[in-house]
Order: structure tokens, then C-alpha cells, then sequence
């Protein structure tokens, strides 16, 4: 079996010159024939093999180096954490009574600042849409509030006229019914 393993230099230097075709064409011989003039090409290839073997060396070296740095840095602060928790487990056990009540209270005073906040800026936001609505400057939204007051307005005047033909129907239905009531019993 042939070697079919190709070096850096030999993709890159095979890539570099045009290749004919043509078989009679010289171009690829000549490139392959000349382009080691004043060099032995079994030392080229060797210094091209070193020079890879000694960037693979290189990236495994600062690869390690970072690596076992990073790994240092965990590790130290995996011990710090557990000495910090074992010097501050008995101190929150003792002021337990204390710091939880506190937190609970330092957390509602947070949660209340913050809804208070957000509600104010609600509120700056809502009267500062009703005065661009009031002063006729249609902000965002208004077309959809003047469509929900028609139908609405339209609704009512409904249920009104519905409560006013009910109305006069009972009205006048008892009325009815009290003379058909009193003239039957006066018979």
C-alpha cells in the first residue's frame, strides 16, 4: 500500500500552481521538478514535519498550561467554599432567630419598593395616554377605545329601550288583568 498521508506543505503547495490537464504539458512536472531548486527534498520534508510536530507541541503545551490553570482555580474555590460554609453553618444556626426574620423583612421591603415602583410608572404611563386621548391626540389604542364605547353606547341604548318596552308591557298586562280580576269577582 502507498502512504496517501499528505502534509501542509504538500496541499498548499499543490494548490498554489494551475494543473493542465494535458499530459504533454510540462506545467505540473515543472513545478514538482523546480520548485526544489537548492534544497535536498528529503531535508525539506523533514523540516516540514518538524515544524508541525513542533506546533502540535506547542498547542499541547498551552492547552495543559490553561487547563491546569483553570483546574487550580476550581479547586480553590471549591476549598474556599467549603471552609466558608463550614465556619458560617454555625453562626446561621445561632442567629437563625434573627437573620430570618430579617430577611423575610429586608425581602417584603425589596418586593414592596419594586411594586410600588412599577405601579407608579403604570400609573404615569395610563395619565399620560388619558391626557393625549382627552387632548385629541389619538395615542396608541385609540381607535380600538372609540370602537368599544360605540358598541357599548349601542348596548345600552338597547338594554333601555328593551327595559322600557318590558316595562310598559307589564304595566299595562297588571292593568288588564285587575279589571278582568274585579269584574269577575263582582259577578
Amino acid at each position: 500500500m502507498t502512504d496517501t498521508a499528505r502534509t501542509h506543505h504538500d496541499i498548499t503547495s499543490r494548490d498554489q500552481y494551475p494543473r493542465d490537464r494535458d499530459q504533454y504539458s510540462t506545467i505540473g512536472r515543472d513545478r514538482d521538478k523546480y520548485s526544489m531548486i537548492g534544497r535536498d527534498r528529503d531535508q525539506y520534508n523533514m523540516y516540514g514535519r518538524d515544524y508541525s510536530k513542533s506546533r502540535q507541541i506547542a498547542k499541547a503545551v498551552t492547552a495543559v498550561t490553561a487547563g491546569g490553570s483553570l483546574l487550580v482555580l476550581s479547586s480553590l474555590t471549591l476549598v474556599g467554599t467549603v471552609i466558608a460554609l463550614t465556619v458560617a453553618t454555625p453562626l446561621l444556626v445561632i442567629f437563625s432567630p434573627i437573620l430570618v426574620p430579617a430577611l423575610i423583612t429586608v425581602a417584603l421591603l425589596i418586593t414592596g419598593f419594586l411594586s410600588s415602583g412599577g405601579f407608579g410608572i403604570a400609573a404615569i404611563t395610563v395619565f399620560s395616554w388619558i391626557y393625549k386621548y382627552a387632548t385629541g391626540e389619538h395615542p396608541q389604542g385609540s381607535d380600538k377605545l372609540d370602537s368599544a364605547r360605540m358598541k357599548l353606547g349601542g348596548k345600552v341604548q338597547d338594554m333601555k329601550d328593551r327595559a322600557q318596552y318590558y316595562g310598559q308591557q307589564q304595566t299595562g298586562g297588571e292593568h288588564d288583568r285587575d279589571r278582568t280580576r274585579g269584574t269577575q269577582h263582582t259577578t
